[in-house]
């Protein structure tokens, strides 16, 4: 497992960094959760929409399995961005046929015991949470994945 993210990325950002990236650790699945920066900053959806569509390309056009992990932006952004933005998620995961999570982060953001000061991210005594809520969509695309690439050493 390689962590090849950066904190305040946008998916402009991660549209920029995934050719790289796939080509420097060459995962076998990528675990896409991006875009609450672009949330937070206000960007509009399609945009936020098209970058993530061409990370997803460019990570299967790799041989790697996607997952995309969906977020929520505080209600403060009004309910029609709020549910533009949401809806990303949705529409990638049935145009693209993508395993995805509604919200990523459900019983850990309205928590403030496990949230950062910020009150944006999450703190380390909700990671384990994290993991219960992507465990088993992970673990699905591992099982159904067809192996594409040789193991290491061969």
């Amino acid at each position: 497992m390689v962590n090849a993210s950066i904190s305040g990325e946008t998916t402009e950002g991660g549209k920029t960094r995934i050719g790289a990236t796939l080509e420097n650790f060459e995962p076998d699945l990528v675990i896409l959760e991006l875009g609450g920066n672009d949330g937070l900053r206000g960007f509009p959806p399609q945009i936020m929409k098209d970058n993530l569509r061409i990370i997803i390309e460019t990570s299967r056009a790799s041989g790697a399995s996607v997952v995309l992990l969906g977020i929520r932006i505080p209600t403060n952004y009004g309910t029609r961005y709020s549910a533009a933005f949401e809806g990303v998620y949705r529409e990638l995961a049935v145009e693209l046929g993508v395993p995805w999570i509604e919200f990523f982060m459900d019983g850990v953001a309205l928590n403030e015991d496990l949230m950062q000061d910020d009150g944006i991210h999450p703190n380390a005594d909700a990671q384990p949470l994290l993991l219960d809520n992507a465990w088993p969509i992970i673990s699905e695309a591992l099982a159904t994945r067809e192996p594409t690439r040789e193991p290491a050493g061969h």
